[in-house]
């Protein structure tokens, strides 16, 4: 749903505000507690933050694209793991019920996870397949009225926390393709499903991620997402559309945040006698990411209203997330060099911001899957 432009508007500068005023000033205890502290979480939940996607008949906002991606974009500004707490929930941990759940499921899940009481986690990544996610080998094997459910997920974002996960489970093991692969919703609390440590990451500390393990999980046939065989990758595909655009999304957010302070330090920064900002090549970095980052939002708000019309846009969202996420990698670059050793020191949040959006061009798939989707279409549409 399309919020009216006066509400949408008084959304973003309560986002704006609860951004600037409690996101980025706990940046530091962020880092320093690899967590969320319950204080900021519980506001992100009253806020409504753990809502934004879902329907409002079942207790969310239920956004539209467009307005969904400007409000990541002001999450964006801040650090990853405040975005990553929620997006999991009204992203891909949700939305393959909201598109392809049964009204049982719906009404049994969607609430819960508005208010945030039950936060959702999205389990495809395996041991042995990532970018090639039609490969995994995690089976589900029919009992009766139930299914069993084996093997083990990777990398799995806010598992940690999750009450409950979004399973991808081959049930057809003679077919290795797609069409093998259902999605199961899962609770945590199900006999035999064991969440590992976390994981120590590069960046995006405070935000959870760990392996999953299935041992013999015994879940009802009702459990199915749709309540039908061999759809599972179809929904995770219809899911993947939009998550692409929320991560581009909160690239264009980032970027500028980056470009922010770069100004900043810039102008108040001085070498032979005056502010850096007066040097050409400095005044080169800034337009230079100023430009990149405003073609990035063009293109992310033009897929998104592409979509709330209707559209098809697995390409245009794939184009968006590829341009994007690469566009804010070499914002990161420039800001530390603009910074110079300043840049690398961890007083100043260029240094963390550079390490966490390198995770923007891996997750929701990497760079390299968005050329192939592109590519492919190309071929397909010139063939």
């Amino acid at each position: 749903m399309a919020l009216d432009r006066e509400t949408l508007d008084q959304l973003l500068t309560v986002i704006r505000r609860f951004v600037n005023e409690r996101l980025i000033p706990n940046e530091r205890t962020v880092e320093e507690l690899n967590d969320i502290p319950d204080d900021i979480l519980k506001e992100m939940k009253e806020l409504g933050l753990f809502g934004l996607t879902i329907p409002e008949r079942y207790g969310g906002m239920g956004l539209c694209m467009e307005d969904e991606a400007r409000v990541i974009y002001e999450i964006g500004r801040t650090h990853g793991s405040f975005r990553s707490v929620f997006a999991t929930t009204i992203g891909i941990g949700s939305q393959g019920i909201v598109i392809d759940g049964t009204a049982e499921q719906k009404e049994r899940y969607l609430p819960r996870m508005a208010s945030g009481e039950l936060i959702g986690s999205f389990a495809l990544t395996e041991p042995g397949s990532g970018s090639d996610s039609a490969a995994l080998r995690m089976s589900g094997r029919k009992d009766g009225d139930y299914y069993i459910l084996n093997g083990s997920k990777r990398y799995i974002t806010n598992a940690p926390r999750a009450g409950v996960f979004t399973v991808m489970a081959r049930t057809n093991l003679e077919e290795r393709g797609a069409a093998g692969i259902t999605a199961f919703v899962v609770e945590a609390n199900r006999d035999g499903l064991s969440v590992g440590k976390p994981d120590s990451k590069l960046g995006h500390h405070g935000t959870l991620t760990s392996d999953v393990n299935f041992d013999n999980v015994r879940v009802p046939v009702s459990a199915i997402i749709g309540g039908k065989e061999g759809l599972g990758f179809k929904t995770a595909m219809k899911v993947l559309d939009r998550g692409r655009l929320h991560i581009a999304a909160a690239a264009c957010g980032a970027a500028q945040r980056l470009i922010e302070e770069c100004l900043r330090y810039a102008m108040e920064r001085e070498q032979f006698g005056q502010p850096i900002a007066e040097f050409q090549l400095v005044q080169g970095m800034l337009a230079d990411s100023r430009t990149e980052s405003y073609a990035a939002w063009c293109m992310v708000l033009d897929a998104a209203k592409r979509r709330d019309a209707g559209e098809r846009v697995t390409v245009e969202s794939s184009c968006a997330k590829y341009f994007a996420t690469e566009m804010v990698g070499r914002v990161a670059d420039r800001a530390v060099q603009i910074f110079g050793g300043a840049g690398y020191m961890t007083d100043y949040p260029i240094e963390r911001f550079y390490r966490d959006v390198r995770l923007y061009r891996i997750y929701e798939g990497t760079s390299q899957i968005q050329q192939l989707i592109i590519a492919r279409d190309m071929i397909k549409r010139a063939s």
